[in-house]
């Protein structure tokens, strides 16, 4: 079937399109209604439905390959290696599940997971699910006020957590954050699970704080059965990134969610039972949730779990586990690969990569010279895919498993099936149909399976913040510009939050970051807007150079900064020309590759940058901050 006539069928049979993809799971009891969108935007998937996230993961792959590998733990950090077959994989969920129990855990309570990348921190995911509770997974060394606000929203009675992680070689202690997060929380979890990996030293609360060890010898033997839960039982809560003041949790379901899972893993990542998947992501963020753990897994895959960074002990680190696992499906940043750009590209050449199908790459958008650079050096498929924590699996992207199609650098793709994507004018919320139009991306509901419920204990937050945005009409809206080619290809923009209003025009900080980065000499860019007395704002960049000795001496310097101008205005104008060009050698990131662009911003604007304590690199905030406080010539 060519894909877009499988897409059609999605927007216009979506109770039969989506009948037949529930049969992709287990169900112990098939849904009786497909879909309920009697109460518009909130749609409920699978309705009469019972099934669990775990038993799709784990039990129901005992028969087949119970000995093939389910879970291949690697850390960088400390030198550890540790495969797990599907049958001690579920010998180890039921264990934790029985050390849940035994600390009050039952079904429809709330969990905090906060953990390193460590196979226990799968176990308790998978063990929650098991038990019908609700998990919710802070970032492992996320800061004690951000994890407070957390705690306080999501109310676990269990706190998972351990000693510490381990990032570059430096041991990040965890306890002393949590103890702090807890003494600041208002609501008080009764128990805290520790799991102690003998890194850093901890403090315990006597009649708080259980060992994890200790009482996993005590359940050695445990025979824990998964609970069937409704299709519409939240599985777990995700709290997104960036957010200020009350924390806004993604509430996903159980049911919708695991067939929205096995669907994308046939139809979008083509991957098969018994093949090895391999994603770079962490289990805080939504593509760890949905492609390190539950994805693969309800495919009968074995899922790579990686603590460490992409280049160390070398640039090589990655291509040598996708040779010793025969990794088939690989999926990563654009920040990640911009970082193994630096490095000689002959570390991609040194592995046998055969087992390789194609590399998809999220999180941010996808720059042509990034893709391009990445698809030659690995002679592989490069795959962009856009998706939000919201939606939980892509919007945007090619469904090779349907109908294979080419690729375009610099696009996602199109839209997936189920998602009725739309191009909307920001102040009338008409719909842009011709090619080349500038507009908000939205999606019409019902939202298809595995999008988010609503927000976590905040269904007028959901309706507000998410289906009230656009003028004149009840639709889901990304947040995000976008324009779409004569294909049908989209093109993302940046956030309409992110738009500079310079002397009255709108212009999106992404568009300038592209053009930026199509000069030769430049390897990546920040673009923020920064206030200006006269123009109400400018345009600044921050960019980092492929060799940083091309703009060693002032002159070099301004000389750079020139030629890159001289690009903007040829592609932009020069309304979108950056007020300055500044060279950097690093631009400050989160841990997981985010750019804080917010948080650039307000130092340029000489403003507090708030809490940085999830920065992976202090000095490169510092850099700008020396910058822009020097005096002017």
């Amino acid at each position: 079937m060519d894909y877009k006539t499988f897409y059609q069928r999605s927007i216009d049979d979506p109770q039969g399109f989506w009948a037949e993809q529930a049969r992709l799971i287990d169900w112990q009891q098939p849904p009786q209604t497909i879909c309920d969108y009697s109460r518009p935007p909130f749609a409920r998937w699978f309705v009469g439905g019972t099934t669990n996230l775990c038993h799709n993961a784990v039990d129901r792959h005992l028969a087949e390959r119970a000995d093939q590998n389910a879970l291949i733990h690697v850390s960088t950090e400390t030198g550890t290696e540790r495969a797990y077959s599907f049958r001690e994989l579920h010998t180890e969920v039921q264990r934790m599940a029985a050390v849940l129990q035994s600390l009050g855990v039952r079904q429809g309570d709330r969990v905090l997971i906060y953990m390193p990348m460590i196979p226990e921190a799968v176990f308790a995911m998978l063990a929650c699910t098991r038990l019908g509770a609700i998990h919710s997974v802070v970032f492992g060394g996320f800061a004690s006020v951000s994890l407070a606000s957390r705690i306080d929203d999501a109310q676990p009675c269990v706190v998972v957590s351990a000693d510490a992680g381990s990032r570059s070689g430096k041991v990040v202690p965890y306890k002393p954050l949590l103890d702090e997060a807890i003494r600041l929380a208002t609501h008080k979890p009764e128990r805290v699970l520790m799991v102690n990996r003998g890194l850093a030293p901890m403090d315990t609360v006597a009649g708080r704080d259980a060992d994890y060890a200790s009482l996993r010898e005590q359940h050695l033997e445990a025979q824990v059965p998964c609970i069937w839960v409704n299709a519409d039982h939240p599985s777990y809560t995700l709290y997104t990134s960036g957010t200020t003041g009350k924390p806004k949790g993604v509430q996903r379901d159980t049911g919708g969610y695991a067939v929205a899972l096995a669907a994308s893993m046939k139809h979008i990542f083509c991957g098969n039972p018994g093949e090895t998947y391999f994603s770079t992501s962490d289990i805080g963020w939504v593509v760890g949730h949905s492609y390190i753990v539950y994805g693969p897994l309800i495919a009968g895959m074995a899922t790579i779990l990686y603590e460490g960074l992409p280049v160390r002990p070398d640039a090589g680190i990655w291509w040598q586990l996708v040779e010793k696992y025969k990794v088939t499906v690989m999926f990563s940043a654009p920040t990640a690969v911009r970082v193994l750009k630096k490095h000689d590209a002959a570390f991609l050449k040194k592995y046998d990569l055969s087992s390789l199908r194609a590399l998809f790459l999220a999180g941010e958008p996808l720059d042509e010279p990034t893709a391009q650079w990445i698809a030659d050096s690995l002679g592989k498929p490069i795959i962009d895919n856009y998706w939000q924590t919201e939606t939980g699996w892509p919007i945007l992207t090619i469904a090779n498993g349907v109908e294979k199609k080419p690729s375009k650098f610099g696009s996602p793709g199109v839209p997936m099936y189920g998602y009725r994507v739309k191009l909307l004018h920001e102040g009338t919320g008409e719909e842009l149909t011709g090619p080349h139009q500038k507009g908000v991306l939205a999606i019409e509901g019902p939202l298809p399976p595995g999008c988010m419920q609503t927000v976590w204990r905040d269904d007028e937050r959901f309706v507000k913040t998410y289906w009230s945005a656009v003028p004149n009409r009840q639709v889901y809206s990304t947040f995000d510009w976008a324009i779409r080619d004569e294909d049908g290809y989209y093109f993302i923009l940046g956030r309409t939050d992110d738009v500079i209003n310079v002397a009255g025009h709108r212009l999106g900080t992404r568009e300038i970051e592209e053009s930026i980065s199509s000069h030769p000499k430049v390897a990546e860019v920040a673009v923020v807007g920064v206030a200006d007395n006269l123009k109400g704002q400018v345009a600044m960049a921050f960019a980092v150079l492929k060799d940083p000795s091309e703009a060693a001496s002032e002159a070099q310097a301004l000389q750079l900064e020139g030629e890159i101008m001289k690009v903007v205005d040829q592609q932009l104008g020069a309304v979108a020309r950056p007020a300055r060009v500044r060279f950097v050698t690093a631009l400050p990131k989160t841990r997981s590759g985010k750019l804080l662009r917010r948080a650039i911003q307000a130092v340029c604007e000489h403003r507090d940058p708030g809490d940085l304590t999830t920065i992976e690199d202090p000095a490169a905030l510092q850099q700008i901050q020396a910058i822009v406080s020097a005096p002017t010539v």
